[in-house]
């Protein structure tokens, strides 16, 4: 699944994945963003180390709106591995699915596990603990999963990861 053609990058002078997801979803809300939105969270390294977002929609009004609230938006992604966290079908990804029903529901068009050849089987089940964020690889949505306790997979992305050195 591509883009759609208005891909715009905000930056919000974030530094924390996890504020930047919220915020974009919040983004998202508050704009009422079209059907078939995609927000993406990108990580800038360098001398200004961010996480910036992007969005790519169907038409130029969300980076009109976004540039109109003071953010800083310019035109097209900062680069092609966002991690996607609004995406068509992200809102059914709750609770336990099949790869099948994934990729059925969502934009997902390929799901891989840590250290296994190939895609799993489409019966194999997914705890999504209601926190799916897959990245774009060469245009495609992949979704990296592991293997978890009781012969399920989890998305890799665990939703509430322990900070670096939290028990120091």
């Amino acid at each position: 699944m591509n883009h759609p053609p208005y891909v715009s990058t905000v930056d919000a002078y974030v530094r924390e994945l996890r504020a930047a997801d919220h915020l974009l979803l919040s983004l998202a809300a508050e704009l009422a963003a079209p059907e078939g939105t995609f927000g993406c969270t990108h990580l800038v390294r360098g001398e200004r180390p961010r996480v910036v977002l992007s969005f790519a929609t169907t038409s130029e009004e969300t980076a009109r709106r976004l540039a109109a609230k003071g953010y800083e938006v310019t035109a097209g992604a900062p680069d092609e591995v966002g991690r996607a966290v609004v995406y068509p079908g992200a809102a059914e990804l709750t609770g336990t699915v099949t790869v099948a029903e994934l990729r059925s529901r969502s934009a997902i068009s390929r799901v891989v596990v840590l250290g296994a050849p190939g895609e799993p089987p489409p019966e194999q089940a997914v705890v999504t603990r209601d926190h799916v964020r897959p990245q774009w690889q060469d245009g495609a949505l992949v979704l990296t999963l592991m293997p978890a306790v009781g012969g399920v997979l989890v998305p890799f992305e665990v939703p509430d990861p322990t900070p670096c050195c939290a028990d120091h």
